[in-house]
């Protein structure tokens, strides 16, 4: 008999074998006991925690998210939010463009966001089935708990869980800059033109004796100047008040000459 003959004489042996263990009325049990065993060891030793406490930044991460109207109970994310963000510290008609050019910028922003989640999802999903598909296949040769299925199943999605912390961050930035371009471009607009300024200058000391200009002549200085009423209303109300202080610290200073 040659070695290869011996060898294949062997293989067929080790076979025989592992069809004989496989079709045993034990089996069952003893894969039962050894579940069991090995649950009550491996398992103890690696102290696993079946109630992980959620994630701190995850967590902060999907606040920011909520509240900027990206994220929230509806897929769609909350708009009243998107709203509010830019009209906070604005009003009136001249902010209604301001507001829809950035609820249709933000729309952008979660349309991507809420794309790239669903390939995470459908990606980590698809993932933990083959590889819960990979155990079960080798629970017939080898004993394999359901805890340690399920133990394998958070390591997935702890290690998936780093991507998403990574788009949220990265969502979170882009939210962060629209905001910022938005309010520095509103900052620059509450800068009137020389012109303006003069307008309203002109006004305001050829009336020093009633600086309070009426409804009528505030709707004719807006069109003037190019600017809207509650503009005009909120420069004559900051203008008293530095010429009131000018004034103050003028007749202190004459007290001291």
């Amino acid at each position: 008999m040659t070695i290869t003959d011996q060898s294949l004489d062997e293989a067929q042996a080790s076979q025989s074998r592992k069809h004989t263990l496989n079709c045993h009325r034990m089996k069952p049990a003893l894969f039962q006991v050894l579940c069991e065993i090995k649950e009550k060891t491996v398992l103890s030793i690696r102290n696993t925690n079946d109630d992980e406490p959620p994630d701190p930044q995850l967590m902060r991460l999907d606040n920011m998210l909520i509240a900027e109207g990206v994220a929230g109970p509806e897929k769609g994310g909350n708009t009243a939010a998107a709203a509010g963000a830019v009209a906070a510290a604005s009003g009136g008609q001249d902010s209604a463009l301001e507001h829809s050019d950035y609820r249709a910028k933000l729309a952008q922003i979660r349309q991507i966001y809420h794309t790239e989640l669903e390939k995470y999802e459908q990606a980590c999903n698809e993932f933990t089935t083959h590889v819960i598909n990979l155990l079960r296949e080798q629970s017939r040769t080898r004993p394999i708990a359901p805890k340690e299925i399920e133990r394998m199943v958070q390591i997935i999605r702890k290690k998936f869980s780093s991507i998403q912390v990574q788009l949220k961050q990265s969502t979170c930035e882009a939210v962060m800059i629209l905001r910022s371009r938005f309010l520095d471009a509103r900052r620059k607009r509450r800068n009137f033109s020389k012109q303006a300024t003069e307008i309203l200058n002109e006004y305001f000391y050829s009336h020093l004796s009633n600086p309070y200009p009426s409804e009528e002549a505030k709707e004719e200085l807006a069109k003037k100047c190019g600017i809207t009423v509650s503009q005009v209303s909120n420069w004559f109300g900051n203008k008293r008040i530095r010429y009131k202080k000018n004034i103050g610290k003028a007749q202190e200073e004459a007290k001291y000459d």
